[in-house]
């Protein structure tokens, strides 16, 4: 019975994962066309990530 409680746990988790970014950013120009810019690392102060852009820890930001 508690097998059965760890499927469900672990399924919910696999299917709410996906369910917080529905659309997905991950190149410069979507970015853009998305009214986004890219910065490195993480997003500052009152902007926030709506995707990653092309590179490793660039984050696609956007105002609030």
């Amino acid at each position: 019975m508690r097998l059965h409680h760890l499927l469900l746990a672990l399924l919910f988790l696999v299917l709410s994962a996906g369910s917080g970014f529905t659309q997905v950013i991950r190149s410069s120009i979507s970015c853009r066309l998305n009214f986004g810019t890219c910065v490195p690392f993480r997003c500052p102060g009152r902007m926030r990530q709506i995707g990653t852009c092309s590179g490793f820890g660039v984050k696609c930001c956007r105002w609030r």
